[in-house]
């Protein structure tokens, strides 16, 4: 009988054992009832971020991001700028970008004609070009509206020039020769349009007029001043600087006309407006983010150019847009830069001297006076 309960004992001791050996080993499963069936273990907020985790805003900013909605890499701009009056804001930029100190990166270059410049933006090898008012609204017309204006750089810079004492009014232009830059652009049309407008008959290479009252000549702007300072011409109309590199080539030249005041006395209606930024359409439409930021960098620009014009004269010099520094540095204060941005400001402003334009010489704005698409607004 004592054999009998003590072998009772020792059965119920080995299952007591064998069921404590199954519960330590149900502590080594991994699953503890909590688990998914699915196998994708919840987030507890200590896994490592692996790139994908939605950014909190608290990511540390490098000061070259750009902001919400921006693009979030570089684009290249290729910007060209006329040579003289209408390129001379951009110096400052274009310094910045040569030590790449600007978000986007850009390719700047200096360009002497109208005709490169406007092929350039046709064929897309620029996207961005500072050129005439005229010459943007023309092309608008001409490519159906593949480029459109972005801002204004630039007003009145026209002078007339004379080795004499003898001009004192438009009225005094009568009889005589006068050369001029700018065929085809805004000289021209301004000349014509004031020459007319105050009785007098005109004629240029081509619309010729049998006896009229004033010949016009043209040919680029350094020509004429290179001519002009040597004393071959008497009477001539150009922009600054061009105009005050021959006031300090030949003291016998004296300012006689301040195209800009002869403007304004014609109470025509439009301010003299000469320069601009065009963009390529498509670039635009692609890169809204980049032409903002680009006009933000370009006003900056034209502000540290007025601001400092000792070290812009030195950048005018370096980059080919004036041939020396000491004649940039007498012209920036009469080169009249401004900037103006946004569609209704810049439309406000061009509209009306479009009209005057277009009522001189529809051909001076490709036909027609631009419509409201002309004028980029951000989306």
């Amino acid at each position: 009988m004592k054999k009998f309960v003590l072998l009772l004992l020792i059965f119920a001791l080995t299952l007591s054992l064998a069921s404590c050996a199954g519960k330590n080993g149900d502590n080594d499963s991994p699953d503890d009832g909590n688990t998914p069936v699915d196998g994708n273990t919840p987030d507890d907020g200590n896994t490592p971020d692996d790139g994908n985790t939605p950014d909190d805003g608290n990511t540390p900013d490098d000061g070259n991001t750009p902001d919400d909605g921006q693009e979030s890499q570089p684009v290249q701009v290729n910007f060209a700028v006329l040579t003289g009056p209408t390129g001379v804001g951009a110096v400052d930029l274009w310094e910045k970008a040569d030590a790449k100190e600007t978000f986007d990166t850009y390719t700047v270059s200096a360009v002497a004609d109208n005709s490169q410049i406007q092929a350039g933006l046709i064929n897309g090898d620029y996207d961005i070009a500072a050129v005439a008012t005229n010459v943007a609204a023309a092309l608008y017309n001409k490519t159906e509206g593949q480029i459109q204006i972005i801002a204004i750089n630039t007003l009145g810079v026209l002078y007339v020039l004379e080795k004499g004492d003898s001009v004192h009014s438009v009225a005094d232009l009568k009889g005589k020769t006068i050369y001029s830059a700018g065929q085809g652009a805004n000289p021209e049309y301004v000349l014509t349009h004031i020459l007319t407008a105050n009785g007098l008959t005109v004629s240029t290479p081509t619309n010729e007029v049998a006896d009229a009252d004033v010949n016009v000549i043209f040919d680029d702007a350094s020509v004429i001043q290179t001519k002009m300072a040597a004393g071959e011409i008497e009477l001539a109309m150009l922009p600054v600087p061009a105009a005050t590199a021959v006031l300090i080539q030949n003291q016998d030249v004296r300012s006689a006309l301040d195209m800009t005041k002869e403007w304004d006395a014609l109470q025509s209606g439009g301010q003299l407006t000469m320069g601009c930024v065009a963009v390529r359409a498509e670039f635009a439409k692609n890169n809204p983010d980049a032409v903002v930021r680009f006009l933000e960098e370009y006003e900056k620009s034209i502000e540290a150019v007025k601001a400092d014009p000792d070290h812009a004269a030195q950048l005018c010099e370096q980059y080919g847009i004036v041939p020396k520094a000491a004649i940039a540095k007498r012209a920036i204060p009469d080169c009249s830069l401004t900037f103006v941005a946004g569609a209704e400001e810049i439309r406000a402003t061009l509209e009306p001297y479009y009209q005057v334009l277009f009522d001189a010489n529809p051909a001076s704005v490709g036909g027609a006076v631009p419509d409201e698409a002309f004028y980029w607004a951000k989306p």
